[in-house]
């Protein structure tokens, strides 16, 4: 099951887990859509992965299965993936 952590890997904005603005990777690294499309241009940069929209879990299954509290923050910040 996703975590759906609450903040932006790179700037530290709030996202809460239903947010259309949050983005992941394959590996849950979570990025806020500026962040991702401005400094990140789509690419993980933990892991070089593909950084898509995450899914809004239903509010009802929150209840039972709550999104993550534990904020995850580069203290460096984020630079883009260098190509090979």
């Amino acid at each position: 099951m996703l975590e759906l952590r609450p903040n932006c890997e790179c700037c530290d904005r709030d996202l809460p887990p239903e947010s259309r603005e949050a983005m992941m990777c394959s590996f849950e690294c979570t990025y806020c859509a500026p962040c991702a499309e401005t400094v990140l241009s789509g690419v993980c940069p933990n892991c070089g992965g593909e950084l898509v929209r995450r899914p809004v879990r239903p509010a009802a299954k929150l209840i039972n299965n709550p999104a993550s509290t534990k904020r995850v923050l580069k203290a460096e910040g984020c630079a883009p993936v260098k190509a090979a």
